[in-house]
């Protein structure tokens, strides 16, 4: 098993920027895709940002592409997502998560992810 263990999130206003952090611990990596999701009450789990851990491609869903960067740290078995120029839009429960999926659109899709963080909160306000 993994267990994924977010942090990171908070209050900031427009414009404003956060990082979030997705500690994993339990089995390798390797070979997985780790990515975050995000979530408003009442609504989907939504694709955001997914990085291949062998590879380190990267993805992004087109509305967060150029302000949030997921990258990742080997060492200490955590991927990050850096998100700047914040918008209020962006305001959800932000979801770390696991796959084996390697390829798209498989890896956009939450039914498709098996191991999942607890979720932190991000408000933006405006």
């Amino acid at each position: 098993q993994v267990q994924l263990l977010e942090s990171g999130g908070g209050l900031v206003q427009a414009g404003g920027s956060l990082r979030l952090s997705c500690a994993a611990s339990g089995r390798t990596l390797s070979g997985k895709t780790m990515a975050w999701f995000r979530q408003v009450q009442g609504e989907e789990r939504d694709f955001v940002a997914a990085l291949t851990w062998s590879a380190g491609n990267t993805y992004y869903r087109d509305y967060v592409t150029g302000r949030f960067t997921i990258s990742r740290d080997n060492a200490k078995n955590t991927v990050y997502l850096q998100m700047n120029s914040l918008k209020p839009e962006d305001t959800a429960v932000y979801y770390c998560a696991s796959t084996l999926l390697v390829n798209m659109p498989g890896m956009t899709r939450a039914i498709n992810y098996g191991y999942w963080g607890q979720g932190t909160q991000v408000t933006v306000s405006s």
